[in-house]
């Protein structure tokens, strides 16, 4: 494991660029950068287009290691290569920006008021691929909907499962089972997660740690003891349709959590939009999340 890399993501200030849409979530990403569905023909050409936008957001002048500690990448990001390198290498000798990979298969369908991960049979294979690419972390998503504590055991159980094969792998997980901020019962939802979280932390061995990406919570500083518990290096939030505006807002008052943004932290950016433009509206949008994330 890189220690630079390891003490820049515990220690230093900044947030973590979620650039991980994947092929489900990305005619939506497009669409909101201004690309209709309609104008181009096929995964290839959408993936194309995807790593296009993603290449203009990380070689901006605005984006680099002095504000963001990480980037979370998408399978096929990390495939393919920034101004001639490959993007794992670029972030993290260009930027210095820490790079992470998105390696779950999607969700399930909904069963006890959750979504599971998807099997990932070839998992073992792709960290074996993070490894070579420099990969510092992972990140995988579950999906809770309503308070059913059967279904919350369920998708941590699942997500810790997980997260120690990725343990075993020398990466280190970022584990997110993200609360619905729609859920009727969100505050409910997400004490029944703490306790779960806090009793597969017990069964990490030795000096195992991991990631928690989690919903911004409805009671201010409500993961402040996963924050300061020392098997977990960083608690990240997550936007989960929030704006960026209500998304600071809340960031700001979770002191010691910081920020895990994707729709909030490319809301407003577009293909039709000028470099200069583009750079300067980045540029605002990195500050205000890197400043809410200081809190």
């Amino acid at each position: 494991m890189n220690n630079e890399q390891l003490n820049k993501v515990q220690h230093e200030d900044g947030f973590i660029a979620a650039l991980d849409q994947s092929g489900g979530s990305s005619p939506k990403a497009l669409m909101n950068y201004g690309i209709e569905e309609n104008s181009y023909d096929g995964d290839e050409e959408m993936f194309d287009l995807i790593h296009n936008m993603r290449t203009r957001i990380m070689t901006s002048s605005s984006f680099s290691g002095e504000r963001i500690l990480g980037a979370i990448l998408f399978e096929n990001t990390m495939d393919r290569e920034v101004l001639g390198q490959s993007t794992a290498s670029y972030l993290w000798e260009e930027k210095r920006v820490v790079p992470f990979l998105k390696v779950d298969k999607g969700l399930a369908d909904e069963q006890n008021g959750v979504q599971v991960m998807k099997p990932m049979p070839d998992l073992d294979s792709l960290l074996e691929r993070a490894n070579e690419n420099k990969i510092f972390g992972t990140k995988m998503r579950s999906v809770i909907k309503s308070a059913n504590e059967n279904g919350i055991n369920s998708i941590v159980n699942q997500q810790f499962e997980v997260g120690k094969q990725i343990l075993d792998a020398g990466l280190i997980p970022i584990i997110e089972p993200e609360v619905d901020i729609h859920s009727t019962d969100k505050e409910e939802c997400e004490s029944i997660l703490l306790d779960s979280i806090v009793q597969n932390l017990e069964e990490l061995s030795g000096s195992q740690a991991i990631m928690l990406k989690l919903t911004l919570p409805e009671v201010d500083n409500f993961y402040s003891g996963l924050i300061s518990d020392q098997r977990v290096l960083r608690v990240v939030a997550l936007s989960g349709g929030y704006s960026r505006l209500e998304s600071n807002e809340r960031l700001g008052r979770n002191n010691g959590m910081v920020a895990s943004f994707s729709r909030a932290l490319t809301e407003g950016l577009s293909a039709q939009q000028s470099d200069a433009d583009f750079d300067e509206l980045l540029n605002s949008s990195i500050q205000s999340i890197f400043d809410a994330s200081c809190s």
